[in-house]
């Protein structure tokens, strides 16, 4: 038979067994296996386990795709020098347009 509490005014659940092993409230537990279907490294032998397929491949300086560590890129936009020229430029479009330079675009 099904028992029901109330655990807050007009809030009701199922009262659990209390006699039971306290459980996580996950259904199952996250669990990854090290096993795998048979892959093939470069030495020429057929692996089913991943931690020493990827040894194999780090002993032979092999990167696994997705665990790399890239580099920072630098974008050339926060370069002193990528930023000086660009006010420069910017500077002298604005002292064309006071001047009265107007470019004439062909597609009018």
């Amino acid at each position: 038979m099904v028992e029901l509490e109330e655990y807050a005014p007009g809030r009701w659940r199922v009262q659990k067994d209390r006699l039971s092993a306290p459980r996580s409230d996950l259904p199952m537990p996250m669990v990854i296996s090290d096993t795998m279907e048979p892959l093939e490294q470069v030495d020429g032998k057929f692996y089913t386990s991943k931690r020493q397929y990827r040894a194999v491949g780090r002993a032979h300086g092999l990167t696994e795709v997705g665990n790399e560590k890239l580099a920072p890129k630098r974008r050339a936009s926060t370069e002193n020098v990528t930023k000086e020229k660009r006010r420069q430029t910017i500077r002298v479009a604005i002292q064309k347009f006071k001047a009265g330079v107007r470019s004439h675009s062909p597609h009018r």
